[in-house]
C-alpha cells in the first residue's frame, strides 16, 4: 500500500481589509442618503419677479454693509428697523448683501425681522455701498 504523505494543513490568514472598505461604503452611503434634521433653518423668499399680487404697503429695502445698515436708502440702526417692523399688517423686507458682509450679521437680522409677525423676507442681489 502506498504510503500515504502527511498534507499538512496550512491556514490562511483572514485578511480584514476587505471588510473594512465594504464597511466604510456602507456607512459612507447611509450617511450621504440620509435626511439631516434642519435645526435652526430661516425660511427665504428669493426675491425673482412675478409676484401673484401687488401689495399694499411698499416693501422695506434693507441693505446690509459690513458695518452699518441702510433702510429705504438711509442710513438706520437695529432699532429703527425695529421701528419700521412695528407695523401690525406686516409687509415684505428685501434684503440686499454688500461685499464683505458675514453670514452672521444677516442671519441677525433674519431672525429679527422672523420674529414679527406678516413679515416675509426676500434676499436681493448685491446692494453695494
Amino acid at each position: 500500500m502506498p504510503e500515504r504523505r502527511a498534507i499538512a494543513i496550512r491556514r490562511k490568514r483572514l485578511s480584514m481589509t476587505s471588510l473594512i472598505d465594504v464597511i466604510f461604503l456602507l456607512l459612507l452611503f447611509f450617511m450621504l442618503s440620509s435626511t439631516f434634521a434642519r435645526q435652526g433653518e430661516l425660511p427665504l423668499d428669493l426675491a425673482m419677479g412675478g409676484a401673484d399680487s401687488v401689495p399694499e404697503t411698499p416693501p422695506l429695502f434693507l441693505q446690509l454693509l459690513p458695518d452699518a445698515l441702510r433702510l429705504n436708502s438711509v442710513d438706520a440702526t437695529v432699532e429703527d428697523l425695529q421701528a419700521a417692523l412695528d407695523d401690525p399688517e406686516g409687509g415684505l423686507v428685501l434684503i440686499a448683501m454688500a461685499d464683505g458682509v458675514e453670514a452672521q450679521g444677516l442671519a441677525d437680522i433674519l431672525h429679527l425681522v422672523q420674529r414679527r409677525n406678516g413679515w416675509r423676507i426676500g434676499v436681493i442681489g448685491a446692494g453695494g455701498s
